[in-house]
């Protein structure tokens, strides 16, 4: 696709991974919107990227058909969707919380599928379209303690096989990507700090490499791709 004047939707890009690929497109001459829940570090992304703010929760359903309305109107269409919204909750087995468990797979899962629902009623009626997931390595893997965020990214896999095989007839191009670790502001929420390392993944990376794939002629695409660190050691 030619990036340069599409239009697209990001969703979490007020930071981290999301305003990386926010301000990789707008680097290249996309249109972009950015949604996240948080209005005041929403609005100061924004600001910053010279992106549109679009508040709301992926996970709540008039939020996500808001989300893709308020974009369909302000760009006059939409092109791309990078569902990249996610949040992490680790915990052993026995010590899971319930309500944790199942925000995790709110936002991560269900979030994905409603933002990716209301995208592609609007590229199947354009027969055109490039809808890409944001996972993780973790979806690959599942590891000690990730029973909540795996298992969502494992089922996100899943879903992205189905939506694959369906819209393909649309010609809408479904893809997703699967980071390791990358170094964002998200380690330090999850007490983390101490894994950090400057040999790990950045935002940019992630984001260089779905430009790549986006930017691939729209006869093919790449159904999914991992991008790790070297050496994170």
């Amino acid at each position: 696709m030619q990036i340069s004047g599409a239009r697209a939707l990001v969703t979490g890009g007020s930071e981290g991974i999301g305003y990386g690929i926010a301000q990789a497109l707008i680097e290249r001459g996309a249109r972009v919107a950015i949604m996240a829940r948080r209005a005041e570090p929403l609005e100061r992304a924004a600001r910053e990227l010279g992106a549109l703010a679009v508040a709301g929760d992926v996970s709540i359903e008039a939020d996500a058909v808001r989300a893709v309305e308020t974009v369909v109107a302000a760009f006059g269409g939409l092109d791309v969707l990078i569902n990249n919204a996610g949040i992490g909750g680790f915990a052993p087995l026995v010590e899971m919380d319930l309500d944790r468990f199942q925000q995790v797979f709110a936002v991560n899962t269900t979030g994905t599928f409603l933002m990716a629902r209301e995208a592609a009623r609007h590229f199947v009626r354009q027969r055109s379209g490039h809808l890409v997931n944001i996972s993780s390595t973790s979806g690959l893997r599942g590891g000690q303690g990730s029973t909540a965020y795996s298992g969502s990214k494992f089922a996100l896999r899943g879903m992205t096989e189905c939506w694959r095989e369906e819209l393909r007839r649309h010609d809408v191009r479904v893809m997703l990507v699967n980071p390791s670790e990358v170094m964002t502001e998200i380690f330090r929420k999850w007490g983390e700090e101490r894994a950090r390392s400057e040999k790990k993944l950045r935002p940019k990376e992630i984001a260089h490499s779905i430009v790549g794939a986006l930017e691939i002629d729209d006869r093919g695409f790449i159904p999914e791709l991992s991008v790790f660190a070297t050496n994170p050691f």
